[in-house]
């Protein structure tokens, strides 16, 4: 018998995005990938439907990090990262969304060349997107928004400032990626810049999945949405007035 851990001492790490959370929302590729994986470090967030296409075999890490709740250290996982390659598993590095829109796949791909490992990549749906679209809220429109912009919430605003100028075209729709407990500074950060207090606002908890819920509102009301006792992370922000076709447009919720 061959002994596969010789044929790449290199080792190798695959690189997955899991999408916002509904399983059948996994691309046909990373859907093999996972069936075959040996070793998954994997985020918190990753959806219960997805985790159960792993085999009952693998070794599971868990890895993710949440705003608010003891996590792992970036270079940590890393560190983990190269470890677990450099035995010659299959390993698999499973992130929620798109490895390199917000979720760091970028420097941890940086630690992989580091290490001299091989890798693939492979994207998933981003949040934005399947949140979009399960949401009933089309990102552009030909009537409403001419742009989209993505940008994190999750960020030291009052050391790191940020240029809200630049967020204020009211042609322009914006996705907000860990913005839920900075939702007051984005609020006034954007008003301030000139952007309309009563500019439609949807915070939509837990996308994708059978619990998704939509919580919409104006800008002027971001913060106390963000702060609805139902809402259950995680949650994307999306403003602009493409929000206000999502009733018309629904088709995922009945509630």
């Amino acid at each position: 018998m061959v002994n596969t851990r010789d044929n790449n001492l290199k080792g190798k790490v695959w690189l997955v995005g899991a999408g916002p959370g509904d399983v059948e929302l996994l691309t046909l590729k990373a859907y093999r990938i996972l069936q075959s994986a040996e070793v998954v470090l994997y985020d918190a967030l990753i959806s219960d439907e997805i985790m159960s296409v792993l085999p009952n075999t693998a070794e599971k890490i868990a890895v993710g990090k949440r705003a608010g709740k003891h996590s792992v250290p970036q270079n940590e996982i890393n560190h983990l990262l190269v470890e677990q390659g450099q035995t010659g598993k299959k390993v698999v590095r499973l992130k929620g969304g798109d490895p390199f829109i917000f979720g760091r796949g970028g420097e941890e791909l940086q630690a992989i060349v580091k290490a001299g490992l091989d890798f693939e990549v492979i994207p998933g749906i981003t949040a934005a997107s399947g949140t979009s679209a399960y949401a009933g809220i089309p990102l552009t429109h030909r009537d409403y928004a001419q742009g989209v912009t993505f940008m994190t919430g999750h960020c030291k605003l009052k050391s790191q400032p940020i240029d809200w100028n630049t967020y204020a075209n009211p042609n322009n729709t914006l996705v907000i990626y860990m913005g839920i407990l900075n939702a007051n500074l984005i609020k006034q950060g954007l008003m301030a810049a000139g952007r309309n207090a009563n500019t439609p606002v949807a915070i939509v908890s837990k996308a994708t999945t059978s619990e998704q819920m939509k919580f919409i509102g104006t800008l002027n009301e971001l913060d106390r949405l963000a702060a609805h006792p139902d809402l259950v992370m995680p949650a994307l922000m999306i403003i602009g007035e493409v929000v206000q076709l999502s009733d018309t447009l629904n088709w995922y919720q009945s509630f």
